[in-house]
């Protein structure tokens, strides 16, 4: 929960420096989540109405208020995380050692398998271009690695 904390509050709009697959991961897992849970009702109630129109009943009123304000919740919420989570994903990118604009490979058919392939991967050791490694490890394998 403090990963994604950490996106929302701190690295909103940061698309600089780089991010371990701990903080890319649990903003994306605590982010599914919670888009689920705001699309439970909303869906319930598609689907309420696709049987009612299937059956030839009269026809329903619609959306029902709190079905109405889960999808208002769900557009906000959306809009709102938009951009901290393409900034988590470019981060991320640049702690792999790929420029940020390998994200635009999710506008292509396939692409997004790529994407998520480069944030499976491990960090690239030592610093680069984008900044020291958010391990705190120095280009060589950790102490405890190295009895092995």
């Amino acid at each position: 929960m403090n990963e994604y904390l950490n996106v929302i509050r701190n690295n909103y709009a940061n698309f600089t420096g780089r991010a371990r697959r701990r903080e890319y991961w649990m903003f994306t897992l605590i982010n599914s989540v919670i888009l689920i849970l705001l699309q439970i009702p909303v869906q319930g109630a598609v689907i309420a109405m696709a049987a009612q129109n299937e059956a030839d009943t009269a026809p329903s009123a619609g959306l029902t208020g709190v079905t109405l304000i889960f999808l208002i919740l769900l557009v906000v919420y959306s809009l709102a995380v938009m951009v901290p989570s393409i900034a988590v994903t470019v981060r991320r990118l640049h702690d792999t050692g790929k420029s940020g604009w390998w994200y635009l490979l999710n506008l292509i058919p396939l692409g997004s398998l790529v994407i998520l392939v480069f944030m499976v991967l491990d960090s690239e050791p030592g610093s680069n271009k984008w900044g020291p490694n958010p391990k705190g490890v120095n280009g060589g394998t950790p102490s405890s690695a190295q009895n092995w």
